[in-house]
């Protein structure tokens, strides 16, 4: 009972100054109270302030002879432990080329998150005659621009074994592409927006105790229904072109979305393009299951005359999706706190979206009627001239327009 009482008070006292402390002070005071506590002191204030024992130690130390820094210094003339990027200068380059195939977000690369976690790139790192702890792997990553992003929304199923490997390949493909001047797309379809004088999560500046009225219930006008947004994004141009749908979000809407997007942007800014690489979900209107998708890419790449390859992310990692983070996540910022009263509305505000990165939106109403249920038979999907890659050619293909073949002569 005493020795928790002591703890208890150590803990108050070490919180109230803990705000207030250098290093060396915060050392000294610890230890002073280490010593205080008698027998196992030690241990019991580094399990309370999370200072290692040999830094307690050091500051008993300091005590007993006296010691004390410079004038105007907390350490001794190079006191202090070196970095660890300073002892191996081959450290940064090595991390840096282990987590480059598997990073997502900049804009400058085809696919700044890591997949990998600390522990896997600190044992990798080890294989190459690197001796680091997780802890600092976290730290030199922070200082390369890199953040620990939270989970919220992307864990949509179990991870597949062959995950990593698929973001390797992805990339591996889109910088193949980018480095022959070819455009890489990445598509989705945005959530879907209620049309009409409903809420718009969000705050925007408005005179005090003026904030718009809206309708209290969420009930969908049956006269406007649902917007459907899907948008393709150039990634070497950053870039972006959404299709504002008002029916049924299926695989012709989403191929006549890519369509679009050529006629209007793509064709202008590849004009030598010899091939087309798109980037999509595994699952909804451009799934790598829909039939309706494949049918309808064979109908573009006859159109473009181009062989069009497509990687599907793995399952699971729909937010990871090159559009959601560099296009979609700009559209919710720019159109919040407004109701999305009328579809002119809507696309308005997709193509008044802009970064100081430079992104440039365009959108069109696509008021074409996409009926659901269309089934595509074997014979049709067959017929299709697919090409599936040799890592999980279900998840990477090309589709290349159909061969011409010339008609019989008959012979009399």
């Amino acid at each position: 009972m005493i020795r928790a009482a002591q703890a208890r008070t150590a803990r108050k006292r070490y919180r109230e100054m803990a705000p207030v402390l250098d290093e060396q002070s915060r050392r000294r005071f610890v230890a002073l109270e280490a010593r205080a506590l008698g027998r196992g002191g030690v241990s019991l204030m580094a399990r309370i302030t999370g200072l290692a024992r040999r830094t307690i130690y050091h500051g008993l130390s300091d005590i007993r002879d006296d010691v004390a820094a410079a004038p105007g210094r907390i350490r001794k003339d190079g006191g202090g432990r070196k970095k660890k990027a300073s002892q191996d200068p081959t450290l940064l380059v090595d991390l840096k080329r282990l987590i480059e195939p598997v990073t997502r977000g900049d804009p400058m690369r085809p696919l700044l998150w890591t997949c990998r976690s600390l522990r896997h790139l600190a044992d990798a790192l080890a294989k190459n005659g690197h001796e680091v702890c997780p802890t600092v792997v976290g730290n030199l990553l922070h200082d390369m621009g890199y953040s620990l992003q939270a989970n919220n929304k992307t864990r949509e199923g179990s991870k597949h074994i062959d995950r990593d490997a698929q973001f390797e390949y992805i990339n591996t493909q889109a910088v193949a592409f980018l480095a022959a001047d070819e455009p890489v797309i990445s598509v989705d379809t945005k959530k879907k927006e209620l049309v009409g004088n409903f809420k718009n999560n969000g705050r925007e500046w408005h005179r005090k105790g003026g904030p718009e009225a809206v309708n209290v219930h969420d009930f969908i006008d049956p006269k406007l229904s649902r917007a459907v947004p899907y948008g393709v994004y150039d990634i070497n141009n950053n870039v972006g072109w959404v299709s504002v749908g008002t029916d049924h979000d299926t695989a012709c809407f989403a191929v006549n979305a890519i369509r679009r997007w050529w006629r209007a942007m793509g064709k202008k800014r590849h004009p030598k393009a010899k091939r087309l690489m798109i980037t999509a979900d595994g699952g909804g209107s451009n799934g790598y299951r829909v039939r309706l998708w494949k049918v309808e890419l064979q109908k573009l790449a006859d159109e473009l005359k181009l062989p069009v390859t497509v990687c599907h992310l793995p399952p699971g990692t729909s937010k990871w999706n090159k559009i959601e983070h560099r296009l979609f996540s700009f559209i919710t910022i720019n159109w919040r706190g407004k109701p999305l009263r009328t579809y002119r509305t809507i696309v308005q505000l997709i193509a008044a979206t802009t970064t100081k990165a430079g992104l440039k939106v365009r959108a069109e109403l696509d008021e074409n009627k996409y009926p659901k249920g269309i089934k595509i038979s074997d014979t049709q999907l067959t017929a299709i001239n697919l090409s599936p890659h040799s890592f999980h050619g279900d998840w990477n293909y090309t589709i290349a327009p159909q061969r011409k073949t010339s008609p019989r002569r008959s012979i009399n």
